[in-house]
């Protein structure tokens, strides 16, 4: 593991405000049953003794298998062999397919070098398919090259940073539609992030803190489930992220300095672009209020994320994509809550003054990205809205094909709902919809795989962008800017 990854895979305590957990998009997982917070010990047992035995091996002791294999003149020859096989295959492997069957014959066996007409041909055919293979990753590689992307936020974006950092095992049926298996993302799939990468060629993007497998040259994911805009509520609030990123652009900047290689370089920074989700938890955080007290706590919110723009800013940024908050009182957790009447509801069903509060937000955010625009000079600064894109999926539902717009796939509790907040979609007894069958809410909180995609697809389409762009129009044109 290098330098970057070991320094990405320190994981923090992590603190989050007792009242805003109970109603944060973490709210899902907190009640889950025991083994998805259970560290396994037999990953670390089986790491731990097969580093053992290797020791042992390397130093000439050990007993088993490992000692029979002789003394340490021979096994260093065994080693040494293997790794020298190693290098051929790999040399193969990535060799451009005509010099791979160059080289392939160039060492076949002794006595070989009159090789049976077949062989050639077949040799000739393996380069074709090779050079083919080569050709495809090529023209992949090509249409993602150079995309780079720092992405901030909370669980909506989150790809597994909050199972890394606060070592939840999160347990099936979660990522069942689309990878077959948990990935930390709170969903039966992809998040509208993951789209977004796809869009654009690249792989999706690794989180921040996971220590195992991250892939950092297309950028990184610093969003974190249950994150807040405003500070000290919760351990990766907004400007914790922004400090994790100068962080880690500091670190690949350095290594380049010494002569070593990073994921990502100078021109990389300045070329990427700078997307941003959050706020939704610092909504959830003054739900309890009155409507007056809700309203008068948005502007430090909205202060927080002009601060954090400021700093990427400062810091080289200069391609922001900024997401507003969804359509929280369309919610299956938020609905479900005890009221005395449905008055409160609008005509699709959903809680009008939560929504209201969530528009009211997208205003306030819109006018400092505004006032942003004036200020940070060569910048391009977008505001995407989010409660148009999500509203609609619930107000014209039957148009995509989803009966049941306000109720939860993998929940409790059955109609009209689904959702049962003492109970996390994880536990063993939940009501889960049939795989295939369309829903908006996964859990309850967080979009299905199905609805993520209906929503990427109106985010990238510039529709509901402020200044009316694309996505990938920032993207493709950031070799040629500034």
């Amino acid at each position: 593991m290098d330098s970057l990854s070991r320094c990405a895979a320190v994981q923090c305590g992590l603190y989050i405000n007792t009242h805003v957990l109970a109603q944060s998009t973490l709210a899902p997982i907190i009640n889950s049953r025991g083994k998805t917070h259970a560290v396994s010990s037999g990953w670390v047992a089986g790491a731990q003794a097969a580093s053992s035995a290797m020791a042992s091996a390397m130093n000439g002791g050990g007993g088993g298998a490992l000692k029979r294999i002789g003394p340490l003149r021979l096994q260093y020859y065994i080693v040494m062999g293997a790794v020298a096989a190693a290098v051929v295959l790999a040399t193969l492997r990535y060799m451009p397919g005509p010099a791979a069957a160059a080289a392939s014959s160039s060492v076949a066996r002794p006595g070989a070098s009159a090789a049976a007409p077949g062989a050639e041909a077949a040799a000739e055919a393996e380069g074709e398919e090779a050079a083919a293979e080569d050709g495809e990753r090529e023209k992949r590689k090509k249409k993602g090259d150079g995309v780079v992307l720092f992405n901030f936020g909370d669980s909506n974006s989150d790809t597994g940073g909050v199972a890394a950092v606060m070592g939840i095992r999160i347990a099936p049926p979660e990522g069942r539609a689309y990878f077959h298996h948990p990935t930390g993302r709170l969903s039966d799939g992809r998040v509208i992030l993951d789209f977004i990468c796809e869009s654009l060629g690249t792989h999706h993007l690794s989180p921040f803190m996971k220590p195992l497998g991250s892939n950092f040259t297309n950028g990184v994911n610093f969003a974190i489930a249950g994150s807040t805009a405003m500070p000290g509520v919760t351990t990766f609030s907004l400007d914790v992220q922004v400090d994790q990123f100068i962080f880690f652009k500091e670190r690949c900047l350095d290594a380049i300095e010494r002569g070593e290689s990073a994921p990502v370089d100078e021109m990389g920074f300045q070329t990427a672009l700078y997307t941003m989700d959050i706020g939704h938890n610092d909504i959830n955080g003054v739900l309890h209020m009155p409507y007056d007290e809700m309203i008068a706590n948005l502007p430090p919110v909205i202060t927080e994320i002009k601060k954090a723009i400021e700093r990427l800013h400062k810091n080289g940024a200069r391609k922001f994509w900024i997401h507003g908050t969804g359509a929280l009182g369309c919610m299956p957790q938020k609905l479900a809550m005890p009221r005395d009447d449905d008055s409160g509801l609008d005509e699709h069903g959903c809680i009008a003054s939560i929504n209201n509060v969530c528009k009211k937000f997208n205003s306030l955010l819109s006018e400092a990205l505004d006032e942003l625009r004036l200020t940070l000079k060569k910048s391009a600064i977008v505001f995407v809205d989010m409660f148009a894109i999500k509203y609609d999926l619930v107000a014209n539902h039957k148009k995509y094909g989803i009966e049941k717009p306000l109720m939860t796939c993998c929940g409790h509790g059955g109609p009209p709902y689904n959702y049962d907040p003492k109970k996390s979609c994880m536990t063993s007894d939940e009501d889960l919809c049939k795989l295939g069958e369309k829903f908006i809410s996964w859990d309850g909180v967080h979009f299905t795989d199905a609805a993520n995609g209906i929503v990427a697809s109106k985010v990238l389409s510039g529709e509901y962008s402020i200044p009316r762009v694309k996505l990938a129009s920032l993207v493709s044109t950031a070799k040629s800017d500034d």
